[in-house]
């Protein structure tokens, strides 16, 4: 039966993210889909953005699919597709070689994570308390908790732009996505996202929000740089963690850390990593359809990970 695992079988592939975040978050692991073993590996180039255009050269044609991390390619407003400027420069000399940024997993695997957390009954999310730290990469899962019937704030403005300005209902956060989203795309990425040694760097910022909240979901690096100290009770719903992030979650007292992408080899990895994982099983040479990437992550069973400290 097909599946997710870490054990040799069939077909080898290999994938390999640049991503513009710190080099301290590097990894190798491997990811067992179906009869294809997906050999993983993520480097970071500490912000250097010339440095990760020349690797995304380096690498296209001698890979079966890239990821792109620390960044995103585009960002969706209404029914337009806004492409990050500076993303865009990135892929100008790959011509062979598929790079995903993990949009394609964010709107289906995230979506369903969410779903299926509620189905199973792994949370009660029926008048919680949910804080979605940034939402506008995000509209899957924002979108998923909407349906929840729990009480959601955004803090794509708090966090992501320092103003103190909650966004509480999908409809406002699409108002504010038709404003803000043709903007942000043209500025720098390192103005909105950590990038870099910022990754390591730790800011609390309006810890109020985090502490009335039950759930704190979203991207990992806005919530490690903007958390308190304490996270008391607290049940977390992000990716991209790591054996040392898990620890400090667990010193801050969070109950319950689940991560959208499965855990390899004591991590998990990015949904940059784990949509080039699929993309290069599949054999595909670019981005798959929504309903193609649902197929897959029933297919190989990609499932949450779920890991109760309290």
């Amino acid at each position: 039966m097909d599946s997710v695992g870490t054990k040799n079988s069939g077909k080898k592939k290999t994938v390999i993210s640049i991503s513009i975040g710190s080099s301290k978050r590097d990894a190798r692991g491997s990811l067992l889909l179906g009869d294809t073993e997906v050999s993983l590996e993520r480097k970071g180039t500490d912000g250097d953005m010339e440095k990760a255009a020349q690797l995304l050269h380096f690498y296209d044609g001698k890979v079966d699919a890239m990821g792109l991390g620390g960044t995103d390619l585009y960002l969706v407003a209404g029914n337009r597709r806004y492409v990050f400027a500076e993303s865009a420069k990135l892929l100008k000399q790959v011509n062979d070689t598929p790079v995903l940024d993990g949009s394609g997993l964010k709107n289906t695997l995230e979506r369903m994570a969410i779903r299926y957390l509620a189905d199973a009954h792994v949370i009660d999310f029926n008048g919680k308390n949910v804080l979605l730290v940034c939402a506008v990469d995000r509209f899957g899962m924002a979108e998923a908790l909407a349906e929840q019937n729990c009480r959601l704030l955004f803090g794509d403005i708090i966090y992501g732009l320092g103003c103190n300005i909650p966004i509480r209902s999908l409809a406002a956060l699409r108002r504010w996505a038709s404003v803000l989203v043709p903007i942000i795309t043209r500025l720098p990425i390192k103005w909105m996202y950590p990038t870099g040694k910022k990754q390591d760097s730790h800011i609390s910022r309006h810890p109020e929000y985090f502490a009335d909240s039950d759930v704190i979901a979203g991207d990992f690096l806005f919530i490690k740089r903007f958390m308190p100290a304490r996270l008391s009770g607290k049940t977390i719903i992000t990716n991209t963690v790591t054996a040392a992030d898990r620890q400090m979650l667990q010193d801050a007292g969070v109950k319950t850390l689940i991560t959208t992408t499965p855990c390899l080899q004591g991590r998990s990895f990015g949904t940059n990593v784990l949509e080039a994982a699929i993309v290069a099983a599949s054999g595909s040479k670019k981005a798959l359809q929504p309903e193609e990437y649902e197929v897959f992550i029933r297919k190989y069973k990609i499932m949450p990970s779920i890991e109760h400290f309290q």
